[in-house]
């Protein structure tokens, strides 16, 4: 899917939101500035969690409770994590069930949390805005999704 700026990404998160439910663990990957904290956003928006949703860079994970009764986002950049064992540490598997995880970054590290995720992977469009975003569902919760959640 292509998305030629950063609203329509995070109108795309919004719209993914609603395909979301607790226990949900979704893995993006991307380059530097290809809009993964931006589609973020848009999943926060929503959810209707509390913001300001920033990239967790240097504190590694922020919880972001539900204003209308719905899951909590459990976001995490994995970016500075150094293997199993530090993502080991942020027991995120505790969370998980009654969450909605979005892991940036993750791609390598996060996979054993869960038998289902959703994996992300946005690339940049040489000269412009635009972005290409590409879903993969991996596990029985995700079998019978198109490759485009939204058009399922």
């Amino acid at each position: 899917m292509r998305l030629a700026t950063p609203d329509d990404m995070r109108a795309y998160g919004a719209r993914l939101a609603a395909r979301l439910r607790p226990g949900d663990l979704l893995v993006l990957s991307g380059p530097l500035g290809a809009g993964k904290t931006t589609l973020v956003q848009g999943i926060a928006e929503g959810l209707k969690v509390r913001g300001p949703i920033t990239s967790p860079t240097f504190v590694i994970a922020r919880v972001h409770p539900s204003l209308r009764q719905g899951p909590p986002l459990v976001h995490v950049d994995a970016y500075r994590l150094g293997g199993d064992l530090e993502v080991d540490d942020l027991d995120l598997d505790a969370s998980l069930e009654e969450s909605v995880t979005v892991v940036e970054w993750g791609e390598g590290l996060v996979e054993g949390l869960a038998d289902d995720r959703l994996e992300i992977h946005i690339d940049r469009e040489a000269g412009d805005e635009a972005r290409i975003v590409s879903l993969r569902g991996v596990g029985p919760r995700w079998a019978d999704t198109p490759s485009d959640p939204l058009q399922g």
